[in-house]
């Protein structure tokens, strides 16, 4: 049987059988705002980096549903009215979305992206919305915080195989590029980042010749300018790096290497075999040699193997990465902010999970040295004259507060769709990652860190505070394990 995705219909049920009541209670021109954040970083990490605008807008651009969606909402969910499933049958985004450029540096509870839109239009996007920025931010931000311990180094995504799929492993391949990566594995992401997929051999490859030194002449000549040889298949010193050795020298001799050489371990004691091995291929007059290492890295184990002295200059990273192992979900929600002007937000006994109402804006705060002092999330319509100090607060503790003086300010959600049209122009995939880079430069390191990081300070205006206030004071939500409450 073959198969063939809908991405119309890849969304939960809820959202049509939310829609189906809006449309016959008349509420679907109602005009709605909501907001798509997250709660907290992955990774227990400082920082999260925004990843997936380009295949939202796809997604958003190609929303329609066919005659043959529209057959098959039916006999299904015989729940749908005929005049509902009409209204699919017409459906086109119509509203206004903003979002976050992707490589940008965000924290929680600041809008990724955010909707204004006839409520079931806003409605009906949320589920892709979220499938597409939780699974792409999370792997950008790993694939970020690796390239925070390799440095200079080169680093290469060889995760396909290991991915949720082939899709997870094309999307996780340019969510890596985005967060710093210098190249990936997988060929099909060639035209999509414009650049020649990286990669080098199999230990079957060597298994399947008689011999280590036959296997690696024959890539030799058939790879030039890519002669890197997995030397680990059998003895990784004894007789891989030996073997490697007496190739290169001939064959670089003889002119049939002309590019890149070198090794890569994928087993045993990385920092031992790469020191070693670094010190027999300099004292063979390899100098040049790269050395590639790869067996299920992560951050922490680059950072430990470069405390260790390890001699390695190109990193493969593939589980880890691109199942994001250690996080391996983003949680990022879809939460209505405002309908028809009227400012909404969900309570929790969690005060973290309580939402910011209204329709925001969100900005950066910059010092005179170009660093990022602090976020502030303020109504649409506010003003701030940065002739004058600004005072901000901490949203859960108030009386944290800081004036600033000698300061400016950048709004960082941009218009992506004005009245269903998209306005934006989606960069390359290497300029979101040197996007990145500068955003990496305007964060002071404490807030970048590995582990235990400082918070960045994301904060309200007076306004949205007053107003988050007023709306939490006129909800009754009594706790019925509060011996207290009446």
């Amino acid at each position: 049987m073959q198969f063939e995705r809908k991405l119309q219909l890849a969304t939960d049920l809820y959202q049509l059988s939310m829609a189906n009541v809006y449309f016959n209670e008349g509420k679907q021109d109602q005009e709605a705002v909501f907001d798509l954040f997250i709660r907290k970083n992955p990774f227990n990490g400082g920082y999260t980096v925004a990843a997936g605008l380009e295949q939202v807008i796809e997604y958003v651009k190609n929303l329609k549903f066919t005659d043959e969606d529209i057959k098959q909402l039916r006999e299904n969910h015989p729940e749908f009215s005929e005049d509902f499933l009409d209204y699919l049958r017409d459906f086109r985004f119509t509203g206004d979305l903003y979002a976050l450029p992707e490589g940008t540096i965000f924290f929680p509870q600041e809008p990724i992206i955010r909707v204004r839109a006839p409520l079931i239009e806003a409605q009906l996007i949320e589920t892709t919305l979220l499938s597409i920025i939780n699974h792409q931010t999370l792997i950008a931000t790993k694939a970020s915080r690796i390239v925070d311990e390799t440095g200079s180094d080169t680093t290469m995504e060889f995760g396909l195989r290991r991915a949720h799929g082939s899709e997870a492993g094309y999307f996780g391949a340019r969510a890596a590029i985005i967060g710093g990566f210098d190249g990936t594995s997988n060929v099909e992401t060639e035209d999509m980042l414009s650049r020649p997929s990286m990669g080098t051999m199999a230990h079957s490859f060597v298994q399947s010749f008689d011999s280590e030194k036959e296997a690696f002449e024959t890539f030799c000549r058939y790879n030039p300018d890519n002669a890197v040889l997995l030397v680990d298949t059998y003895d990784t010193l004894g007789q891989g790096i030996p073997t490697a050795v007496e190739v290169f020298k001939k064959m670089r001799k003889d002119g049939v290497i002309t590019g890149t050489y070198g090794i890569r371990i994928d087993s045993g004691d990385l920092a031992y075999l790469t020191r070693e091995a670094r010190r027999i291929l300099d004292d063979n007059g390899l100098t040049d040699a790269v050395i590639c290492a790869s067996s299920d890295l992560d951050e922490y184990l680059i950072k430990d193997l470069k405390i260790q002295g390890a001699k390695i200059d190109s990193w493969g990273i593939g589980t880890k990465l691109i199942t994001a192992y250690d996080s391996p979900a983003l949680g990022g929600v879809y939460k209505m902010s405002q309908i028809d002007g009227e400012p909404k937000l969900k309570v929790s006994n969690d005060p973290g999970k309580i939402t910011n109402p209204g329709f925001k804006r969100l900005v950066r705060i910059y010092g005179n040295n170009n660093k990022a002092l602090a976020d502030l999330m303020l109504l649409e319509g506010e003003e701030i004259d940065t002739s004058k100090p600004l005072k901000i607060f901490h949203p859960l503790y108030p009386w944290k507060k800081r004036t600033l003086v000698d300061y400016n300010v950048k709004d960082l959600l941009v218009p992506v769709f004005k009245d269903g049209e998209c306005v934006y122009d989606s960069p390359e995939v290497s300029q979101m990652s040197e996007l990145l880079k500068s955003e990496k430069e305007s964060i002071w390191p404490e807030y970048r860190r590995m582990t235990n990081p400082e918070e960045f300070h994301v904060d309200l205006s007076q306004s949205l505070y007053d107003l988050k206030q007023d709306l939490l004071s006129n909800i009754s939500h009594e706790d019925p394990k509060d011996p207290h409450a009446d």
